[in-house]
């Protein structure tokens, strides 16, 4: 990791973006796979339909009011990076470099790997050959509890990263289109979901048994290890629950990474993070609703596979149900995966400018674009796609990235309340920079949020510390390569 060579001619992004394509980005990589599934998690874990509910607004606030806070920072300094230059203006390069390592590591390519594999699993649906288990390359073992392998549905998820991959190195256009046509279907798909769900699914019984008490408090997750049917227990079900609903809803910020490609960035990124959060927040609403309208809360709770809304349109459609679903995962992945490939690559490019990453990621090509950056996100995401993890006791292969993502939630979680504290931080340290937009609320709104957030954090320590204190030891591990990275500089 070295700095860029001085001599080579500078390229310049292209104002590409407008607010319509901006606020695209913003839904296109919240809605993934999340919404079709985790709702069958959350329900088990909070044991009752309308504080299930509530988890969901709760993410829902906690979401608009960060996007809100985002908007003042993105007004304030519109350039590619993203949070990393937010946290390395209002505290330090060392935050801003422990996140972008974060962000490479496992955030942003950890969810390509995710997303990418979510569209094969589905895919498989229509295209049975695609198989977690229709192996190319057997599991090779490199432990009791992990191997690599290469089946058929990992690699198509390798194909999807690619071809997207090499889509977003032809120019932001070939993105913003893929990203327009996606986006666009699959929230119309999410529409129609609802309407199906709450026009033509009306299920009476399901309705009465969901409604008629649905704040009683049920029992929870007994793996929780609190009381059941208490307030305290309450309260950490919803904040453990925030981890499937706040991964569902999350990745809005991304728009703010390439803030050097929108046009009038001062108005429209606020904008853009205001209303696409909104959207897809009224949307997920809907959708639970919906689930609600046509499946008892047991049946949402036992979902096979934890496919609520495969199991909501089987109801509707009687042997139709998974392939339509498959089909609405499969564009919604698609999209997602593509504007998380758009969006990444500009975080590292901030990142080398400062010489903090490969020289070659902060280099526009002819296309100007950071190629080098995306095709490097490309590489790695398409290796965490290749671990498996291995049960002994039941003899199955799961995926590494799984485990990835959720030991980064505790690690995203502490980056968004650091982020939001920047805007106090720089509100006190430059009080006069220009400030295009200033948060509504302040300071109460941006306050609510980190009391939320760091609430939910506390609870995910204490709760599933199994799957939080790892997150903490990847930016740990970021502390010591950039302590390595600075004393390679001063001895060169």
């Amino acid at each position: 990791m070295t700095q860029p060579n001085a001599q080579q001619p500078e390229q310049h992004f292209v104002e590409g973006l407008g607010l319509f394509d901006s606020t695209m980005v913003v839904i296109s990589v919240m809605i993934g796979s999340g919404i079709f599934i985790v709702s069958a998690d959350m329900s088990r874990l909070i044991g009752s339909p309308g504080w299930m509910l509530m988890a969901w607004v709760l993410t829902g606030v906690l979401t608009v009011a960060a996007a809100l806070s985002y908007g003042e920072l993105a007004a304030m300094m519109p350039q590619a990076g993203g949070m990393y230059i937010y946290l390395r203006e209002a505290f330090s390069p060392l935050w801003g470099f422990l996140y972008g390592w974060t962000f490479f590591t496992v955030i942003q390519t950890g969810t390509i790997a995710a997303v990418a594999v979510a569209f094969a699993r589905f895919s498989s649906i229509v295209l049975p050959a695609v198989a977690e288990d229709h192996y190319l390359i057997r599991p090779l073992h490199v432990s009791a509890t992990y191997a690599f392998s290469l089946s058929t549905a990992q690699a198509v998820a390798i194909g999807v990263i690619a071809l997207l991959t090499w889509t977003n190195t032809r120019g932001l256009e070939y993105g913003r289109i893929v990203q327009t046509i996606f986006t666009s279907a699959k929230t119309l798909a999410l529409g129609a979901l609802v309407v199906a769900g709450l026009a033509l699914g009306w299920n009476a019984a399901a309705v009465h048994t969901n409604f008629s008490h649905m704040f009683r408090l049920g029992a929870f997750d007994p793996a929780l290890g609190v009381p059941a049917a208490g307030i305290f227990g309450l309260v950490v079900a919803i904040s453990v629950a925030q981890s499937g609903s706040l991964f569902a809803a999350d990745a809005w910020h991304d728009i703010t990474m390439v803030a050097g490609e929108v046009r009038n960035p001062k108005r429209n990124l606020p904008l853009a993070l205001a209303v696409g959060c909104s959207a897809v927040v009224g949307l997920y609403l809907l959708v639970n609703l919906a689930y609600m309208a046509v499946l008892s809360f047991p049946e949402i709770q036992h979902a096979p596979s934890d496919r609520v809304a495969t199991a909501m349109l089987e109801k509707l459609f009687p042997g139709y149900g998974p392939v339509l679903m498959a089909a609405a995962i499969m564009v919604a992945t698609f999209g997602c995966v593509n504007s998380l490939v758009l969006a990444g690559a500009r975080g590292y490019y901030a990142m080398a400018k400062d010489g903090l990453f490969f020289a070659p990621a902060g280099v526009l090509n002819r296309a100007h674009v950071p190629a080098w950056g995306l095709v490097a996100q490309g590489v790695w995401a398409a290796v965490l796609v290749l671990p498996r993890t291995y049960n002994p006791v039941t003899q199955h292969y799961g995926n590494l990235y799984s485990n990835l993502l959720d030991w980064v939630i505790s690690a995203a979680l502490l980056f968004y309340i650091l982020t939001i504290a920047a805007v106090f931080r720089l509100r006190h340290t430059r009080p006069d920079a220009e400030r295009p937009y200033r948060v509504w609320g302040y300071p109460v709104l941006p306050a609510a949020y980190i009391a939320g957030a760091s609430v939910v954090l506390l609870i995910l320590f204490a709760y599933r510390p199994a799957t939080t204190w790892p997150g903490m030891a990847i930016v740990i591990l970021g502390g010591l390569v950039y302590a390595a990275l600075k004393f390679a500089r001063r001895n060169r």
